[in-house]
């Protein structure tokens, strides 16, 4: 306890960082205000059961990526998740189009035509979901009257909800560029910490109320939460590196020297970034749900509860970590750097066939690492089928979890680097914060 109140008052100490903080808590509370201002047109009395029908399945989900502003229709319903569409677009077409990989390449100049790319793809991104959205609020009418002015009510909500969204995501670049951590992970993170309470409400109420198992099986699920927090924060942290001697066994090359020396590889090296991107791709069947409700292949992988969305989810997880782990490790650059600097790795010839060692080290162990990538994204399905609440159990893995543990992992580790900097003492005993690499981070988006 004297510690944490040390560390307080070195932070309070630090007028630079106590001002990055303070606006960084003013732009979170603008953004969290927003999210309760109801669209123009909606009829308040129906907002209770808009909320019931939004709480749960994949609709749920994104809810919860949105601190609840999708079941609320406030002006930030779509939040800043066309943002991150947009983003993770542009990252692909980066690695696939050359004019793209040129423009990656040309420093801060062509940073800025990407951003500019991107905050083109999101206004047409947020107009395409917006319109999936006013349909979603029509079919609400049939069942009891949503909207007062329908008429007007389409474009109103396609304009309110694309400035939205470009607003927020404003928000979130001032608190990147003048405040504490980044900004668009800080708001998506706080929009789903505000879910949070409510969720572990309702599954204490399902658990107490509704004779689900009692207090017991309630605290024995929170200890399961805090495992699993546990297995999530080792898993953003990274893991560490190989064995040469290991990965030579994988390969079936057992003639290795007695020397211990290791590959700068990891077992997991896309990070979390594959869950994102398939779960990006995974949000798009809900919208086209909206548009054709009676369409039988849109509605089974749509249920987010059943088994063809999960598995077709585990599938672009692991299909996604040996696309993005090929594109981030080069092993001919790898190799180049080795033999620039006269390192080697025993038994192997150096240039070619050492490139095509690293290589078939990579393939092999990228599949343990994209398996648990695909259990931690399916992880609230398993929870789900033990009886957990459908809100409650997407803190069990999954892409908010991750997104979660990864942004507080960042932020804390720049503030300990304000206070290292000032010869203050970190903010941990032993060791010091790792957060995510700027490629594996939870949200790595451009920041403009």
């Amino acid at each position: 306890m004297k510690r944490f109140l040390n560390t307080i008052r070195n932070i309070w100490a630090i007028k630079e960082l106590r001002d990055k903080i303070a606006l960084t808590l003013l732009l979170i509370a603008i953004y969290r205000f927003g999210s309760y201002v109801v669209l123009p047109g909606i009829n308040p009395n129906m907002l209770t059961k808009l909320g019931a029908n939004a709480g749960s399945g994949l609709l749920g989900l994104f809810n919860t990526f949105v601190g609840g502003s999708f079941s609320r229709a406030s002006i930030f319903a779509l939040g800043i998740m066309p943002y991150i569409s947009a983003s993770i677009a542009l990252q692909l077409l980066g690695m696939a189009v050359p004019y793209f990989q040129r423009l990656q390449r040309d420093g801060e100049s062509g940073r800025r035509k990407l951003n500019q790319y991107t905050r083109f793809a999101t206004i047409v991104i947020t107009a395409l979901q917006s319109i999936a959205y006013v349909t979603y609020l029509n079919n609400q009418v049939e069942a009891g009257g949503i909207t007062i002015a329908p008429g007007l009510f389409w474009f109103s909500t396609i304009v309110t909800l694309t400035a939205g969204t470009m607003f927020a995501l404003w928000l979130g670049e001032r608190i990147t560029d003048k405040g504490i951590g980044n900004g668009v992970s800080l708001l998506i993170m706080v929009g789903i910490m505000a879910r949070f309470p409510h969720a572990i409400w309702s599954e204490l109420d399902s658990k107490v109320q509704r004779a689900g198992g009692g207090m017991i099986m309630f605290l024995v699920e929170m200890i399961f939460l805090i495992f699993v927090l546990f297995f999530i924060i080792l898993l953003v942290q990274g893991t560490r590196k190989i064995p040469i001697q290991y990965a030579k066994r994988i390969i079936g090359n057992k003639q290795y020297g007695g020397v211990r020396q290791y590959l700068p590889l990891k077992v997991n090296a896309a990070g979390v970034m594959p869950i994102i991107f398939a779960q990006a791709i995974m949000f798009v069947p809900s919208l086209f749900l909206q548009m054709f409700p009676n369409n039988s292949f849109v509605q089974y992988i749509s249920n987010y509860e059943g088994f063809g969305y999960n598995f077709l989810f585990a599938l672009l997880v692991v299909t996604f970590t040996y696309f993005y782990t090929a594109l981030i490790v080069n092993p001919v650059q790898m190799a180049d750097e080795m033999k620039r600097n006269n390192g080697f790795i025993p038994g192997v010839k150096p240039g070619k066939k050492t490139a095509e060692y690293i290589d078939s080290i990579i393939s092999r162990i990228t599949l343990p690492g994209s398996v648990f990538l695909a259990l931690v994204a399916i992880m609230p399905a398993f929870a789900r089928v033990i009886g957990i609440n459908s809100q409650f159990a997407n803190f069990f893995g999954g892409t908010s979890i991750l997104i979660m543990v990864g942004t507080i992992l960042d932020t804390l580790q720049q503030v300990e680097s304000h206070l290292l900097s000032r010869h203050y003492d970190g903010l941990m005993k032993n060791g010091r914060i790792k957060g995510r690499q700027v490629a594996n981070s939870a949200i790595a988006v451009p920041q403009g």
